[in-house]
């Protein structure tokens, strides 16, 4: 019972320090996330943000004497269901603050920053008359379930992941949309908005995020994604924002031009020269994607690579043609990053899980609250692990040393004094005691004061 006790201490002394030293108060208030009244909002989100480290739900968690007084299930859903709140701006100037200033310090300039984006499956199967819900697609079961896709996009340097942004989205297609959208809901509100956004298609929603990403400062010059996204109208409206992309391919009727031929992607396989052996990149290619505005062609690098799972073949296609074959699959292994991530969340972060709210509002509110669970995470990993890290605990002990007063290492020396004369020249402890009397009767009033209040009783 210790254990468990000090262990909840230990996780709330965390989320504290994560609160303060990240300055979420501040980023709160810019992103328009108040309180009118009520307990302070620095508060209600510390004690929201700890809700899946305690192994309770709320209900369990409000009734717990340790829950402070003025904290109730409403005043946590007004939070969640604010329509003004901007949890979308909150989350990118958290993973911002995070990037810039505690992850690109430890990250060699010379190792290639990138995005990476997907979506996944945020389930409401078992609710009906929740906003905006829809039938939507399961990658993994293959089948149509109720709720929403997660579409996400975060920030790798190949050893940590940071989410930045996310949208979730109903369905294009007013046929799979089970529930309407709330009305009366003010048009000039971020509620409204994010509500628009999740009736859009999915590649319009990721180029708007991947434009706001590129004005965080983060470096990153090369996106990721899997083959549900790799459309050469997406890839080009990506690269017209100056940022390339890496991603792989599915064997579709999209063709490719190859010395004035358009080929699909298995037609491409078999006139390309393949290489010896057994080995792993058996062929890569440079070939176009069609015209960008100006009307000049789009280039791009196909690589492929043997599957090891079957006696198939994997196609990865990048748009920056200057990466060897070596490095497009090296970079392209990060897009793991995410799927890491999803699980994490989804298993122990609660979510889809935490609460049941039926206002669109909430859920944005709350998928955000998993992502800042997870940053600090990985913020708490990196810096447990990277060993560059040590260099804040040298300054840390300095900055202790710099607070030892001079009075204070003037009654050291004394000490040190005192015994030197007692065990080297065999002087008693009388002739000692008045020798170092003399010497404080010759010192200012004010060090005489202060030696005599450090002195031992």
């Amino acid at each position: 019972m210790n254990q468990i006790v000090a262990g909840i201490a230990a996780v709330e002394n965390r989320i504290n320090s994560f609160f303060h030293n990240q300055n979420l108060g501040q980023l709160l208030r810019q992103s328009n996330i108040r309180k009118e009244k009520g307990v302070c909002l620095d508060t209600l989100f510390q004690f929201m943000l700890s809700l899946a480290f305690t192994g309770k739900n709320l209900y369990r968690l409000l009734e717990s004497p340790d829950t402070p007084a003025d904290i109730g299930k409403d005043t946590v859903y007004r939070l969640l269901n604010s329509v003004t709140a901007n949890w979308r701006r909150f989350l990118l100037l958290l993973s911002t603050r995070v990037i810039v200033q505690k992850l690109l310090p430890l990250t060699d300039d010379t190792t290639t920053k990138v995005l990476i984006a997907d979506d996944t499956l945020y389930s409401r199967d078992r609710s009906k008359h929740v906003e905006l819900l829809a039938r939507v697609h399961d990658h993994n079961t293959k089948r149509y379930l109720r709720g929403f896709r997660m579409l996400t996009l975060g920030w790798s340097d190949g050893n940590s992941f940071v989410p930045m942004m996310l949208s979730m989205l109903s369905s294009a297609n007013e046929d799979n949309r089970l529930s309407p959208m709330r009305d009366g809901i003010d048009k000039r509100t971020n509620g409204y908005k994010r509500r628009q956004e999740s009736m859009r298609k999915s590649t319009d929603v990721l180029v708007d995020m991947v434009k706001l990403a590129m004005t965080a400062g983060t470096t990153a010059q090369h996106l990721l994604f899997d083959s549900w996204f790799a459309f050469p109208a997406t890839i080009k409206r990506i690269k017209a924002l100056g940022m390339h992309t890496i991603c792989m391919l599915k064997d579709t009727k999209v063709t490719y031009e190859l010395q004035g031929w358009p080929l699909t992607l298995k037609e491409l396989y078999k006139s390309v020269r393949k290489r010896c052996g057994r080995a792993k990149v058996l062929a890569e290619v440079v070939v176009t994607i069609g015209n960008d505005e100006k009307g000049v062609p789009v280039a791009a690098k196909i690589v492929f690579v043997r599957d090891r799972s079957s006696k198939k073949w994997l196609a990865l296609l990048s748009t920056d043609t200057t990466l060897t074959a070596e490095e497009i699959i090296k970079l392209y292994g990060r897009r793991w990053d995410i799927e890491v991530f999803f699980k994490m969340a989804k298993s122990f972060l609660n979510l889809a899980k935490e609460f049941q709210s039926r206002s669109f509002d909430a859920l944005v509110a709350h998928a955000t609250l998993v992502c800042c669970r997870y940053i600090m995470l990985e913020l708490v990993k990196r810096t447990n692990a990277d060993p560059r890290t040590f260099g804040s605990l040298f300054h840390a002990i300095c900055d202790e040393m710099r607070q030892i007063s001079f009075t204070e290492a003037l009654a050291l020396l004394l000490t040190l004094l005192e015994e030197t004369l007692n065990s080297v020249i065999g002087l008693c402890k009388e002739q000692v005691q008045r020798l170092i009397e003399r010497f404080l009767e010759t010192l200012p009033t004010t060090f005489r004061e202060r030696l005599l209040l450090l002195a031992p009783e």
